[in-house]
């Protein structure tokens, strides 16, 4: 592991540092981030795939104190670059997904229009190919004893790693940010949406034992059917219940206790960016009034922690770009907490 006792962390950032402005390399760094420029198949606004280096960027303005966890960083984080081939596959194959969306909610039959049908199968084997080889990566650096963390893109990107978490760690739950439930099956036709990472987490990681949803306030009914039959293996707290319940009398801490209370003893925290007020990130893909303040939800992922159950895993998902850097200085500060608490979870054995 690299040593950074030497290094100090009141210094001014130095850009030619991996992220946070850390001297680390991917050998000697404890947690390796792993960032996913996709973006195929989001259904309203585009700018996700490249969240990553704009974080990267404005990571080297985040100040490394973090009292939960003062000395975490300590341990070594590194970005890797993100790939460009899937950045270069993304952006043919969203063009090619913005033609089909347009098509079939006009109303059109897409039986009679071939190129429609090539369209989506294309995306969707571009789907399957982007699972694998996130699956690929996150189960080689889990192979190494690293700690993963994922940096989207969209929320479709952390199923391959699900995978090679599930395979390396056996049973676990996820504990879902989000405005949205995810569960909806092959949204718009895509079988890998981002719009169904949760459907298909279910489905296919047998290991994967339940999700608790927090701050949700848009969803079909098809979303609230499959929670209502589910048995219990989605729980979902609605932003508007949550309000409710303040409003009523209750704490937060009550609450996030209660929501703590649903999740098994692995933790795997899956963080969409929209599950936070607006104001925090205004140029998500897919924004909704209401959410979380920032501090509300490191309160409930410290609450995890204390808790004495183990973070094994986090992705960061739909930070949206633009020409402010306020989403990617927001997405930044929620990066550095989750590698914090991944390491933090995960001492080492002495």
């Amino acid at each position: 592991m690299v040593d950074l006792s030497k290094h100090n962390p009141n210094d001014v950032s130095n850009p030619n540092n991996n992220i946070f402005g850390l001297p680390t390399n991917e050998d000697n760094a404890r947690l390796i981030i792993l960032p996913i420029p996709w973006e195929v198949t989001v259904s309203y606004g585009v700018g996700t795939a490249r969240a990553p280096d704009a974080i990267f960027k404005a990571s080297m303005q985040v100040d490394l104190y973090d009292p939960q966890t003062p000395d975490a960083w300590k341990q070594g984080f590194f970005m890797r670059h993100p790939d460009r081939k899937i950045l270069i596959k993304s952006d043919y194959l969203r063009k090619e997904a913005e033609l089909y969306i347009d098509y079939i909610s006009k109303g059109e039959d897409l039986n009679a229009n071939q190129f429609m049908q090539k369209t989506l199968r294309d995306v969707n084997e571009g789907g399957e190919y982007l699972n694998n080889w996130v699956y690929e990566q996150t189960k080689a650096i889990l192979d190494k004893g690293k700690l993963v963390g994922l940096l989207g893109g969209d929320h479709s990107t952390p199923l391959g790693y699900f995978r090679a978490i599930a395979e390396k760690k056996g049973e676990f739950g996820i504990l879902q940010i989000d405005a949205h439930c995810d569960l909806r099956e092959g949204y718009e036709g895509f079988n890998y949406s981002h719009a169904s990472i949760m459907y298909n987490a279910l489905r296919e990681i047998p290991q994967l034992q339940n999700i608790v949803q927090a701050g949700v306030r848009d969803f079909g009914s098809d979303e609230w059917e499959y929670i209502r039959n589910s048995n219990y293996r989605v729980t979902t707290y609605f932003d508007k219940d949550i309000k409710h319940r303040q409003y009523s009398g209750q704490t937060w801490m009550q609450i996030a206790d209660e929501i703590v209370s649903k999740l098994p003893h692995q933790v795997y925290i899956s963080f969409d960016i929209d599950g936070l007020d607006r104001k925090l990130c205004p140029h998500t893909g897919t924004p909704v009034p209401g959410g979380f303040e920032l501090e509300e939800v490191f309160f409930l992922l410290g609450k995890v922690l204390e808790s004495g159950r183990t973070i094994i895993g986090f992705d960061l998902v739909e930070v949206g770009v633009s020409d402010s850097d306020w989403n990617a200085n927001v997405g930044a500060r929620v990066l550095f907490k989750l590698c914090n608490l991944l390491v933090s979870s995960n001492p080492i054995a002495s």
